[in-house]
């Protein structure tokens, strides 16, 4: 079967509208079948209800030590937003390639797919390994069961390059996150009973205030020497949606909102979950005691670790030789690096894009970040060779 080019790649990944609330299935049907017609095992990790599906693959030697390049199939969604032109075809112009996902980040999953069926047709002494994870952008939560699945099938791997736009320079570290869907219960009477009953919204705003408060301490506190390289260098809290209320002479019976932290490394991400439960806790022992029936409930609802900087780790030296780069840098949105991290795999991102230009109308990744993402394919195969 004929190969195809990284820009073939990407012209069919992107007509794949993978959006997160709707199934990957026909995008890993396709690209199953273009690998396994090039001799290449496949390997999928399905979801609870089969609705989308992981894909992982290896080439060469089948030993430990090799290369994972990781990507994610899923993209944001494009209604809402005025596109000049079809979101799911890639449009060149003025030296840019338009289409959802082109930069977040189904450009470097195309370079990656080129990169695994070269490296099989010429023969590597090094393996390398495809990772194509679902559901990144609503948490990352398909990346840990995928993982977990690649260690059972295929020899451990030394380092994961998680492709994310970068433009092309080397990230060894982001924040962590984690957030809870927040529902407050409250209790209706009219607004001039307002002692008798619970206004969720108003309890709620209670928490919301708490959340302030810790934000504001943040910000004052000198940050550590890991903090201080990030922008913002200090963790934050954040809420971004709240609903509630039926009436304005009513008090609200309900209001729901989603509390999110971003977490720098060196700071654990689960004392501060825990500074949210216990909050939250006190919070619900004031409202039950003026309404056993109300309270607030919380449901934690993505998690994603940090990525830490490995001095001298395998990843970073390997990025280091390919690109001649001696700098790093950090990054406070979080990826699924700190997932392989985790798993124990040398990890850094790098790839083609700029962040700004993701989940954004008119998406695009310029041919030149393109094809320096190329280029970086090219030297990692011939260092693998």
């Amino acid at each position: 079967m004929t190969q195809f080019t990284p820009r073939q790649l990407l012209d069919k990944l992107v007509s794949f509208p993978t959006v997160s609330h709707e199934t990957n299935l026909p995008l890993i049907d396709w690209l199953e079948g273009y690998l396994t017609l090039q001799g290449i095992t496949c390997h999928r990790h399905w979801n609870e209800d089969r609705s989308k599906a992981a894909l992982f693959a290896h080439v060469g030697p089948m030993v430990e030590g090799g290369v994972v390049l990781s990507g994610h199939s899923d993209v944001v969604p494009v209604e809402g937003q005025h596109w000049t032109s079809d979101p799911w075809t890639v449009t060149e112009r003025e030296g840019r390639l338009y289409g959802r996902g082109t930069c977040d980040m189904k450009g470097y999953v195309a370079l990656a797919i080129w990169a695994l069926v070269e490296g099989h047709h010429k023969g590597l002494t090094t393996p390398l390994q495809l990772a194509l994870s679902y559901d990144e952008e609503i948490g990352c939560t398909g990346a840990p069961p995928m993982i977990a699945a690649m260690q059972r099938h295929l020899p451990r791997a030394a380092s994961a390059l998680i492709g994310e736009p970068s433009g092309m320079q080397i990230i060894n570290g982001h924040k962590g996150g984690t957030g809870f869907h927040v529902h407050v219960k409250g209790f209706e009477v009219h607004s001039s009973l307002l002692p008798y009953g619970v206004s969720a919204i108003m309890e709620g705003a209670r928490l919301i205030s708490w959340v302030n408060d810790q934000n504001a301490v943040l910000r004052s506190v000198p940050p550590s020497a890991l903090a201080a390289a990030f922008d913002p260098p200090f963790s934050t809290l954040h809420v971004g949606t709240i609903q509630g209320g039926t009436a304005n002479n009513i008090t609200a019976a309900d209001c729901r909102f989603a509390l999110e932290m971003r977490i720098v490394p060196g700071e654990e991400m689960e004392d501060w979950a825990q500074k949210v439960v216990v909050e939250a806790a006190h919070l619900n022992a004031a409202i039950a005691a003026v309404r056993p029936e109300a309270g607030v409930h919380l449901t934690r609802f993505f998690n994603v670790p940090p990525l830490q900087p490995e001095p001298h780790g395998a990843a970073e030296s390997l990025a280091r030789k390919i690109t001649g780069q001696n700098a790093t840098g950090v990054v406070s949105y979080g990826t699924e690096a700190g997932q392989f991290q985790e798993a124990g795999y040398s990890a850094i991102v790098c790839g083609p894009g700029h962040i700004a230009q993701a989940h954004q109308p008119d998406e695009y990744l310029s041919v030149a970040e393109f094809e320096a993402g190329h280029r970086f394919m090219q030297r990692l195969l011939v260092e693998l060779s």
